[in-house]
Formats: structure tokens, C-alpha cells, sequence
């Protein structure tokens, strides 16, 4: 619906240019009105008022003409003005209710169009009431009301493209477009159903018929460039609304908030706070993207805060609910939230229309991520894998997965591929890495990690694992040297028989000649360093053995 003011700033010349063609003759108003010239209209309408010319009904013509330029205060002024008049033309209230609609004042709207007579306009406007309000009953209703006239086919196709029935929408669009080949901003429709199925090359082939004949279209222009956001990336998108934005006049409003909107999410969330909050519930993606900027400053608290009483209605809306609980429920240690979040992801994963996406079968791989089945986690990450190769956060996950099934040498391969520090800083991402590793036969790249660490409770939790899955895997010597740290940190008995079972293990590797006989010398040191009365007897053994084979100690 928005997309009718289009070509009064698109296709029309400059006003200036026009008056120059006819001289100095003042253009009439019906001239103006049919050149979609509103800004014309209106200056000319208020100049015969200033002079104390009456044009007839000029007041409802700025109205007319102001809904049409976007200005949405100025037509509401003049038409609830009209409304107070006792000759109030009866039509005013559905131009009214058309009004409050495009202000988001539903209410209101609903109010004033049941006071209008009965009209194809009137149900059209109640029609879309009754989905904002959700109300199933009333949206039926007034769909049978529906005649096969273009103007309510549009009205059905815009609630199909709003209830993400996309191809329906595209059916309608096109059927119309067969008969109406003039009818040139339909293409845009269709573009934006086919942005919305994904198919952004599709969409740009379908977005050029148009822009061909209206270059400077602000709705056409910022699909193009969020085109070039999901095909390139956010600077080529930027381009694309630079030449949007040093195109059109100071005075020109609409799109600006969408066209604010959009910058931030091309720039990676630059200006969020100051741009985004405002225009929450405004720009239905408004809310999401503030919510996805607050889940990349780890405040997860405040994402969830501006989510829980949203309702989702699109798959996207399911999708980012079930992230944020699950972040919630990992953060928290709450089951309740991963529980939420993996009915959110089982939910869009088992629908129709995304079982077979990739958001779809991501959302699958998350919903069996949470319930620990990650041979399931496997199947539905394997079958997007290759649209995934170099994300840092597809990858995690993937490696995650091979690592809990067991296949260390893959997920190692994987979890090297990450480039992101922030992962790498992640005590997550250190012990999995650690605990691969280990069971690759390469212990002592688990004990550099810790090696690289800050002294911790996560440096201490990393002790514990090296400490026990290299004395697991036999790999006795960092076995020891963890336990020895540990114990050393803590007085726990339970360290110091990790420890002394460790260094034996590596004595009886060297008996066995699978460890070198320099390694006794330190395995010595490290028994030494505790005071417990069995250390002297173990100690003993030790060093009689290398006396006897001459092995320097």
C-alpha cells in the first residue's frame, strides 16, 4: 500500500521544470492532480486561499494530496477539520480512517471507517484491520467481500505477502501484470515476495523492469540495495542508498526511517541506539534487529526484555525468540528457556514452508543441539554445510557436534578453521579444542592452551580436563604435570592420587620404552613437590631402577 506514493516522487518531472515548459501559466488543479504532482496541488490550492480564490473542495484536496505525499499529520488535520463540518461529505471518514491506518492509530481507523457508507475502499481498509487486530472471523468476512476488480486483488495480495503466503502474492501480481502491462510498480511486489523466498538474484532481475523507467523510486532503490546486502555485503548496500539518499530533496520524507533503519543494519549495527529505539513498532524489523544488535553486545538480558511479549508470526520472529532464549537459558543455567527455545526451533523446522530451507534445517540442528542428540545435529548441518564455509559460528557449532560424536580428528580440522577471537577466547571453544587434542595424540597442544590462559576458574576447569583425559587416553606425563598444578591449587586428596597414579603410569611407560627415560628426572621433581608420606616409598623405587640402568636422575 505504501508503494502508491511512489510515483509522485518518481516519475513526475520537477514542478519548476513543467512552469518552464508553459510559460507563465499557472497549471490547473486538475492538471497537477493528474501529474501526481501533490506538492504542486497543495501550494497552488493554499495560494487561491491566501488570495481569496475558492477552489471547490480545496480543502479535501489537501488532504487528498498530502496522504499522498506521505504527509500523513497534514491530511489527518484537514480531514478531522472537514469531519466537524455540519456538510461534512460522508466519504471524508473513510479518507480519515485511511489516514489513522497509515499513522498505526488501528483503533481509531476502524472507528472511522464503520461511520462511512459502505464501499469497495471501506472494506478493503476493514480488511486489513481486521488483520492487525488478528480478529480471523472479521479478516473472512470482508475477504468475501472481495470482488475481481484490480483494486481488491492488490488488497488480497498485500494480506497474502503479510501473512508470508509469498507465492500466493506473486500469482495475484502476476495475473494482473498479464492484463496490465502498463501497471509497471507491480514488479516491485513481486520483487520484494521474491526477496523474501531468498531469491535475491530473482528479485533484481524483476526490480530492474522497473527501475528502468523510474530510476529514483526510494521503495525500489532500497530493495535493490538490500539485494546487494544478502548477495555482497553491507558497503555495496551502502552504495546503492548513497545514491537513494543524494537524490532526493531535503524536504522529501518518505522512506526516512526505513532508509535510517536499513543503514544501521548495512553498517553492522552502527548508530543502533540512537536510530533503532525510536522507530521500534513503527518498522516491524525495527525490534528484531535491536534485538540481534543487543545479542552481539552479549547483553542478552535486554534482548530478551525487548522479545518475551512479542508474539511471532513469521518464521524469522520464531527463529530470533528461540535465540534469545536459548542464550537466556545458557546464561542462567535455566532449563525452562531451552526448553522454550527448542520448541521455537522445532516448531519453524518441522513447518512446511521451511522444512526444507536452510533457516529451516538450521533451526532442526539447533532443536536436536539442545536436546544432545548430535547425530541428528550432523544430518541437518551436513546438508547446509556448503553455503557455510568460512562462518566462524556455523563452524563452532559443526565441530561441537563432530566432537561429541566422537570424530576428534574432523571437529579439530574444523574448530582450526575459526578465525573469530572472540570464539577462540571462549572457554567453550578452548576445551573442546583441548579435549580433541588429547584424543588426537597431541597433549601437548592441550597444555599450551592452558599455557596461554590467565590464571582462572576456567583455567583451573581446563586443569581439570587435561588432568583427566590425558591420564584416560594414557598420556600420563601432562596428566601428571595437570594434577601437580591442581594440587598445588587445592589441597584436595583426590589431586594428589591423580598425580601419584599419573607419575607411575609414565614410569611404566618408560619401563615399557613408549616414554623417554629423560622424562623420570622430572616425574621425580613433581613427586617431590608433595608432602604426603607415600611419595619417599614411590621415590625410592624410582631412582633405584634408574641407578640400575644407568639413568641419570
Amino acid at each position: 500500500m505504501l508503494s502508491r506514493a511512489k510515483p509522485a516522487v518518481g516519475g513526475a518531472p520537477p514542478a519548476a521544470d513543467r512552469r518552464r515548459k508553459k510559460g507563465k501559466k499557472v497549471p490547473q488543479l486538475e492538471e497537477l492532480l493528474a501529474l501526481r504532482d501533490f506538492t504542486g496541488a497543495i501550494a497552488l490550492l493554499e495560494f487561491k486561499q491566501h488570495v481569496g480564490e475558492q477552489e471547490e473542495d480545496a480543502d479535501l484536496w489537501i488532504g487528498y494530496s498530502a496522504f499522498h505525499l506521505g504527509d500523513y499529520k497534514r491530511a489527518l488535520e484537514e480531514y478531522e477539520a472537514l469531519t466537524k463540518q455540519p456538510a461534512c461529505n460522508p466519504d471524508v471518514w473513510v479518507n480519515l480512517a485511511c489516514t489513522y491506518f497509515f499513522l498505526g492509530m488501528y483503533t481509531q481507523a476502524e472507528q472511522a471507517a464503520l461511520k462511512a457508507p459502505k464501499s469497495r475502499l471501506q472494506n478493503r481498509l476493514l480488511f486489513h484491520l481486521a488483520h492487525k487486530f488478528s480478529d480471523e472471523k472479521k479478516l473472512m468476512s470482508s475477504h468475501q467481500n472481495l470482488q475481481d476488480v484490480t483494486e481488491d486483488q492488490l488488497s488480497l495480495a498485500s494480506i497474502h505477502y503479510m501473512r508470508s503466503h509469498y507465492q500466493e502474492a506473486i500469482d495475484i501480481y502476476k495475473r494482473i501484470l498479464l492484463d496490465n502491462r502498463e501497471y509497471l510498480a507491480l514488479n516491485v511486489y513481486v520483487a520484494l515476495c521474491y526477496y523474501k523466498l531468498d531469491y535475491y538474484d530473482v528479485s533484481q532481475e524483476v526490480l530492474a523492469v522497473y527501475l528502468q523507467q523510474v530510476p529514483d523510486s526510494t521503495i525500489a532503490l532500497n530493495l535493490k540495495a538490500c539485494n546487494h546486502f544478502r548477495l555482497y555485503n553491507g558497503k555495496a548496500a551502502e552504495a546503492e542508498l548513497k545514491n537513494l539518499t543524494d537524490s532526493s530533496s531535503p524536504s522529501f520524507e518518505f522512506g526516512k526511517e526505513l532508509i535510517k533503519h536499513n543503514l544501521v543494519v548495512f553498517r553492522g549495527g552502527e548508530g543502533a541506539l540512537q536510530i533503532l529505539p525510536p522507530l521500534v513498532d513503527v518498522i516491524p524489523e525495527a525490534r528484531l534487529n535491536l534485538v540481534i544488535y543487543y545479542l552481539r553486545q552479549d547483553d542478552v538480558q535486554e534482548a530478551y526484555n525487548l522479545i518475551k511479549d512479542l508474539e511471532p508470526t513469521a518464521p524469522q520472529e520464531y527463529i530470533l525468540k528461540g535465540v534469545v532464549n536459548a542464550a537466556l537459558g545458557q546464561e542462567m543455567g535455566s532449563r525452562d528457556h531451552l526448553k522454550i527455545a527448542q520448541q521455537f526451533f522445532q516448531l519453524v523446522g518441522e513447518s512446511a514452508s521451511e522444512c526444507d530451507t536452510i533457516p529451516g534445517r538450521q533451526c532442526m540442528s539447533s532443536c536436536f543441539f539442545l536436546l544432545r542428540q548430535f547425530g541428528n545435529v550432523l544430518i541437518y548441518l551436513n546438508s547446509v554445510k556448503s553455503y557455510f564455509y568460512n562462518d566462524d559460528t556455523f563452524n563452532f557449532n559443526y565441530a561441537q557436534a563432530k566432537a561429541a560424536m566422537g570424530n576428534f580428528s574432523e571437529a579439530e580440522e574444523v574448530f582450526l578453521l575459526i578465525q573469530s577471537e572472540k570464539i577462540k577466547n571462549d572457554f567453550v571453544y578452548l576445551s573442546w579444542l583441548a579435549r580433541c587434542y588429547i584424543m588426537n595424540k597431541k597433549p601437548q597442544l592441550a597444555w599450551k592452551l592452558y599455557l596461554k590462559m590467565e590464571t582462572s576458574g576456567e583455567s583451573f576447569n581446563l586443569l581439570q580436563l587435561i588432568a583427566n583425559d590425558c591420564y584416560k587416553m594414557r598420556q600420563f606425563y601432562y596428566s601428571a604435570k595437570a594434577f601437580d598444578v591442581l594440587e598445588r591449587l587445592d589441597s584436595n586428596p583426590e589431586y594428589w592420587e591423580g598425580k601419584r597414579g599419573a607419575c607411575v603410569g609414565v614410569f611404566q611407560m618408560i619401563l615399557a620404552g613408549r616414554e623417554a627415560k629423560e622424562t623420570l628426572r622430572e616425574v621425580l621433581h613433581l613427586l617431590k613437590s608433595t608432602g604426603n608420606s607415600q611419595v619417599e616409598y614411590i621415590v625410592r623405587i624410582m631412582k633405584k631402577w634408574a641407578k640400575e640402568n644407568r639413568v641419570p636422575v
